[in-house]
């Protein structure tokens, strides 16, 4: 009977998985493999939450294959020895795996494909790379185009999602080693990993007679409301498929029962293309992850005031806010989008401190953490890169505090020091009276930070910075933006 094996990478599931259905279409006997590889286990960019939640997820993989008859094989090296040496042992002819498009996964797979018969799969996303370019040939560089030309390629039906097959047979001399269980994943991550918990999460989004896709236009940026999908680590690590997830966008589109509704799931898609976009960004142009897209903003003057970026990291820079979205961050391993973009532009135009610098601990901490989203989405907030924000627009933390958590439920909960401040003063504590401070307890300057830069002053100090880094430069017109249009976004933040 002929075997292969089945290389998990970022595909912890057994439902929709092409490389699996691939290799089982190919054989008689697969051998599911994960490589702890220690190039990336060594990367800075590793976070212990992150971490945590893809051993929770290889054991729960592990528990659905045993219940198929197979087992998960684990294996800690370099991937071509590993690979090699399995080969050996099981008596594989071959290696399936889902096609990876970050600048390691590709080296790590061209190495492979020199000495073994490694055979790669769709799954990552529902368009790979090459097949969403312009009609030159060339790759976007800005989503709205981008986007339109996603959605007339040809775009995945229910039926195209694959069921979990039945069995998958083990071979029982092959050697595994036990999978890891430290780090754990701390109690206060709130998401269990694992293919099961993604299709009730998936279900719970987009099923029933007004499924909150159909409010997600709408509550998505609510910082004080859970409006999100919350789905992004399980497809960041595979545990749902990119297929499954636009098919139920798709589906709720279509069956919307009106137009406030429809604009709900189109805005969900629209979150999936996002994704897709900077897996194309990345691929085609991986120096994003040393330096900014825009030649012209490469050499920006920095600040990078280590106090000041210790402030941000630990919440503590006196914006309600920022110190909100920064403590949840740190605690829970996750925070909505909205709030990254705020910490994000604080971080680059309150402070001046390198975006990179804020990508690295995202990378630290996220536990949806991906390479080419959140590059993609430092640089878009930095004005850095690809279809970014224009430099000039700076969010201003405390009127994002009060369009987005206008009660301060959101900051409340997370910053405890400020739960007695009264509404008009919770994302401007430092304008309490001091009697007022007294009777609530928060002394701003002692139980609560006082500012560590004033806002106004800090806008004047990143619009002069980024003036003078663009200044022996000039943008493609391709990545210009409409210069009434940002002005107005700009002030309206």
């Amino acid at each position: 009977m002929t075997t292969v094996v089945w290389w998990v990478r970022r595909d912890l599931r057994l439902m929709d998985n092409q490389a699996l259905a691939a290799a089982l279409a190919s054989a008689g006997r697969v051998v599911p493999l994960f490589i702890l590889d220690p190039t990336l286990l060594s990367s800075s960019y590793v976070g212990d939450k992150r971490l945590a939640f893809l051993l929770q997820g290889l054991h729960q993989l592990d528990a659905d294959l045993r219940a198929r008859g197979g087992r998960l094989v684990v294996r800690r090296g370099d991937p071509v020895d590993e690979l090699a040496r399995l080969l050996g042992e099981s008596g594989a002819e071959a290696i399936w795996a889902e096609e990876d498009f970050s600048p390691y996964a590709q080296r790590r797979d061209d190495r492979v494909a020199r000495t073994l018969p490694l055979h790669l799969t769709p799954g990552l996303t529902v368009h790979p790379p090459g097949a969403v370019l312009k009609a030159d040939g060339a790759p976007y560089t800005v989503f709205t185009p981008f986007s339109r030309k996603w959605k007339t390629l040809s775009l995945p039906q229910p039926g195209a999602v694959l069921p979990a097959p039945d069995r998958i047979p083990a071979l029982a001399d092959v050697h595994s080693l036990p999978i890891p269980t430290e780090p754990a994943l701390p109690s206060a991550v709130p998401f269990p990993a694992g293919q099961a918990e993604a299709q009730d999460r998936l279900r719970a989004f987009v099923g029933g007679d007004n499924p909150p896709i159909y409010c997600y236009g709408e509550m998505r940026n609510r910082l004080d409301m859970a409006g999100t999908s919350q789905l992004s680590p399980y497809l960041r690590f595979g545990m749902l498929s990119a297929r499954q997830a636009v098919v139920a966008a798709l589906s709720a589109t279509a069956a919307a029962p009106d137009a406030q509704a429809r604009k709900g799931a189109e805005t969900w898609l629209n979150e999936l293309i996002w994704r897709e976009f900077y897996v194309n960004i990345l691929y085609h142009f991986p120096d994003v992850r040393r330096q900014s897209f825009r030649a012209n903003l490469k050499d920006i003057a920095w600040e990078n005031e280590k106090a000041a970026f210790t402030a941000w990291c630990e919440g503590k820079t006196g914006y309600p806010v920022v110190d909100a979205a920064m403590r949840q961050l740190v605690q829970k391993g996750w925070m909505h989008n909205r709030a990254r973009m705020i910490v994000a532009s604080f971080l680059v135009k309150d402070l001046l401190v390198d975006w990179r610098w804020g990508e690295r601990w995202f990378m630290q901490h996220l536990v949806d953490g991906d390479p080419a989203a959140n590059n993609g989405g430092w640089q878009w907030t930095a004005g850095t890169g690809t279809d970014a924000a224009p430099y000039f627009r700076v969010f201003n933390p405390i009127l994002q505090g009060k369009k987005f958590d206008p009660k301060g439920a959101y900051v409340r909960h997370w910053v405890p020091a400020l739960r007695r401040v009264p509404d008009k003063f919770i994302h401007q504590p430092w304008q309490m009276p001091l009697e007022v401070q007294q009777k609530v307890g928060c002394i701003v300057g002692r139980d609560y930070p006082a500012t560590i830069v004033d806002h106004a002053w800090a806008r004047e100090r990143a619009l002069a910075a980024y003036a003078a880094a663009k200044k022996a430069f000039s943008l493609p017109s391709e990545m210009m933006l409409n210069t009434n249009q940002a002005l107005e976004e700009e002030v309206n933040e």
